[in-house]
């Protein structure tokens, strides 16, 4: 459990795993806290930058656990951390729960944190490559099976293709991105990919990996190899990252396209405080020169309930500068920085946590 304590006193916290520790100011500088995360791992380099701007503000620390979706809202349920990473909605069972676990109310939703997925790829030779969503789902279902398929050869005219074998490598653990992956494909390609999307991979054949890290380090040990990985993981081991033809054209995978799609998220509940991407329409979205397949990791908060008083203000706080000052840099890692139009409509719902 979360223990808060007042300056002069120790603040401590027990959570599981390895801890990106950060700094951050609590509620009016009136005193410290610690406060503990867990889950996506999706976000996990965008927490670790937090950290270094956060630590200069002084006053709360925050403990991150990049353990994956699954196991964050498990330990937020059980009242473990204060608040879950998770790159999915709370199942309906799972917001029950949470009203259990915030003594009564509703849990919320924030999305503080949006990234691209890439499709990285380990390929000697072709440094340019064009998928399509159908072409990805018979990738994923290895139904396409070597890179010089003629549906690949199709979307990439005159590429020198090789007949070698097309390694896909899946998330092993439960994982939001594989989520939303997957509906990205049930929406996208709804004839080549007949699963319903699950946090669980669905698709036949194909290697497997644990965390982002996993599947990362996989592919670039692997050659002919693929993966759906967060966009920072993909640059950090060097790997191809394939444009994808969602409609309109091939689209390459870059803060201004996948800035483009950020700017268009809507809400499934315009005007609540909890926030919901609408992820059916993003990513069946086909507008020109967008890169819709994104993440929008959700920081899963109490609304209000918190058993210790102090918690609330400290996340109000930790947040806020995390929203106003934690922006810069982003795009370096494989994020996507906050547009001013959509950091209004986050703020609302950080100033209303109590």
């Amino acid at each position: 459990m979360v223990k808060i304590e007042r300056k002069g006193a120790r603040a401590s916290a027990a959570v599981a795993g390895v801890a990106a520790v950060m700094a951050v100011s609590a509620c009016g500088g009136s005193g410290s806290a610690t406060i503990t995360g867990e889950g996506s791992t999706a976000q996990q380099k965008a927490m670790e930058h937090f950290s270094n701007v956060l630590t200069d503000k002084g006053g709360a620390v925050l403990d991150y656990t990049g353990s994956g979706s699954g196991d964050g809202i498990k330990k937020f349920l059980a009242g473990d951390v204060d608040f879950a990473g998770s790159d999915s909605p709370l199942k309906e069972d799972e917001a029950a729960n949470a009203k259990t676990r915030c003594n009564g109310n509703d849990a919320w939703h924030l999305p503080l944190v949006a990234g691209p997925v890439a499709l990285a790829y380990n390929l000697d030779g072709v440094e340019n490559l064009t998928l399509s969503p159908t072409v990805l789902a018979k990738i994923f279902d290895s139904k396409i099976t070597t890179w010089n398929d003629r549906e690949i050869a199709a979307l990439n005219p005159g590429a020198k293709l090789p007949s070698s074998r097309i390694v896909p490598v899946h998330r092993s653990d439960s994982s939001g991105t594989t989520d939303n992956f997957q509906k990205f494909l049930q929406l996208s390609a709804p004839q080549a990919w007949p699963y319903e999307h699950s946090k669980e991979f669905k698709g036949k054949g194909g290697s497997a990996a644990s965390k982002s890290t996993g599947v990362g380090d996989t592919v670039k040990k692997t050659p002919g190899a693929i993966t759906y990985v967060e966009w920072g993981f993909a640059t950090e081991n060097n790997l191809g990252v394939a444009a994808i033809d969602f409609g309109s054209g091939s689209v390459k995978l870059t803060a201004e396209s996948a800035g483009k799609a950020l700017d268009a998220i809507e809400f499934k509940n315009p005007g609540a405080k909890d926030l919901v991407v609408d992820a059916d329409a993003l990513f069946k979205s086909k507008a020109d020169g967008a890169y819709p397949l994104i993440l929008t990791p959700y920081s899963v908060v109490c609304s209000t309930g918190y058993s210790d008083e102090a918690t609330a203000p400290a996340l109000r706080e930790a947040f806020s500068t995390i929203l106003a000052d934690g922006q810069e840099g982003l795009g370096e890692l494989g994020y996507v920085p906050l547009p001013a139009g959509y950091q209004a409509k986050i703020k609302p719902t950080i100033d209303a946590l109590k």
